[in-house]
């Protein structure tokens, strides 16, 4: 057992968490003069340590994800789909959201697509929900710095709120606000071709290069802004706000997410230094939720696929999903059981 705790550790630190780079870095600022103790020294360890250590990663997990897609291309997904019904077609429209590595806003065209070729409401929901909320890629992220145990409950709590809020839609019977050129859209069935294992690494290699693109601003962005809250704001003002002692630190961390346009790599950099900062668990994944899900410009683009009233509706089921398991895992966090 000893033996097993000390390579998930070194996993954890050293493998994802890539401590040796933080210290490798360190180092080099201080032997340049540079005082890494310092609010300016500190700001510029913070930044270089956290735009490498994503960097990496996000290029090796886009790879994996991305040759594993290949396998399911939007036709042969809609046929997967369409074998299961209930319930069981929520959860299997949920967990294939989290093989797409995209933002919100990249899967809305999936969704419309899903749609149109005549799969039920409530699936596409679920699809749409956990696509940008969880993914393969943010497990390896949020286990190197939260670790193991907290990184599956996000990912668990993730496709719950993904299968419930797609099976309340589809109880509702809500597609007659889907718009009409949705519905009245033809399709044609097209086997999906058969790829060679050379062509699905190219594949692979065309997405790492075309979703690096899209994210890297949002990287430099949200580690920017970690190093500015890890350094330069006091600890007490995080607290203060977001912190046990503010009961409404859940609901105002989901709002604030809300506008905030970003995918879950430009988010972590922030909630690593909250959390350092002394900001509550649920808290912070609340804020996670809320920007890779309900981001405005994602919204706007929904808003052309369907009428008012269902939009306002998933962003009510997203939205109070989203704030129960913020007190969830705050709760929790409070009886040390996370």
């Amino acid at each position: 057992m000893e033996i097993l705790k000390f390579v998930l550790l070194f996993l954890q630190n050293q493998v994802l968490g890539m401590k040796w780079l933080n210290e490798l870095i360190g180092n080099v600022l201080s032997s340049i003069g540079l005082d890494t103790t310092s609010r300016l020294g500190g700001s510029v360890e913070f930044f270089i340590y956290d735009v490498m250590k994503i960097t990496v990663l996000l290029l090796f997990l886009i790879f994996i994800i991305s040759y594993i897609q290949s396998y399911f291309p939007p036709e042969r997904s809609k046929k997967i789909l369409g074998r299961f019904h209930g319930i069981g077609a929520n959860i299997v429209s949920a967990l294939l959201g989290t093989v797409t590595p995209f933002c919100s806003c990249s899967s809305i065209p999936l969704f419309i697509g899903f749609t149109s070729a005549g799969l039920p409401l409530g699936v596409t929901f679920s699809f749409l929900i956990s696509s940008p909320m969880v993914d393969l890629a943010s497990v390896v992220l949020l286990m190197s710095i939260f670790g193991t145990k907290i990184a599956i409950a996000y990912v668990v709590v993730g496709l719950v709120i993904a299968v419930v809020g797609g099976t309340l839609i589809e109880k509702l019977h809500m597609e007659k606000y889907v718009e009409d050129f949705i519905q009245n859209a033809s399709h044609v069935d097209i086997d999906a071709p058969t790829l060679t294992c050379k062509e699905r690494v190219q594949i692979a290699k065309e997405e790492v290069i075309e979703i690096f693109k899209k994210v890297f601003p949002y990287i430099l962005v949200g580690v920017g802004i970690g190093a500015l809250i890890h350094n330069w704001i006091p600890e007490t003002w995080i607290e203060g706000v977001l912190g046990s002692n503010n009961p409404f630190g859940v609901v105002l961390a989901t709002l604030v997410g809300v506008p905030v346009y970003a995918d879950i790599f430009g988010t972590i950099p922030i909630a690593e230094a909250l959390l350092m900062k002394g900001a509550q668990l649920g808290t912070i994944l609340a804020f996670m939720m809320a920007v890779t899900t309900l981001s405005l410009p994602s919204m706007i683009m929904l808003k052309k696929a369907v009428k008012p009233k269902l939009l306002a509706l998933f962003i009510a089921i997203c939205t109070f999903g989203i704030i129960i398991v913020g007190y969830l895992f705050n709760v929790l966090q409070a009886f040390l059981i996370l």
